[in-house]
């Protein structure tokens, strides 16, 4: 069992009950994919936020293990060290 911290921003607590920070636990190899993946039964509303229908990252959402952005990794395939940190970054617009 792997214990991750996914730290969640401001604009999308709302989908995870106002917390700034959500603990998953992966059994087995832990991934990127494999956290989204039990964050899905968790907080089903912010992992459709951080990934599309496709299953893949959503386009104005970045995601790093620690210091490094995955897209510059293996993508959903990064592998998560125990204790780790994923970050979300959200793009936030307006007109």
């Amino acid at each position: 069992m792997t214990a991750v911290r996914l730290r969640v921003p401001s604009p999308l607590r709302e989908t995870c009950g106002g917390a700034h920070e959500v603990d998953v636990a992966v059994e087995g190899p832990a991934t990127v994919g494999a956290v989204l993946d039990v964050l899905s039964g968790m907080h089903p509303a912010l992992e459709r936020r951080i990934r599309d229908e496709a299953g893949r990252v959503r386009v104005h959402v970045n995601l790093f293990v620690g210091p490094d952005n995955i897209r510059d990794l293996d993508d959903l395939a990064t592998r998560v060290a125990p204790d780790a940190e994923v970050t979300v970054i959200a793009a936030v617009s307006g007109g």
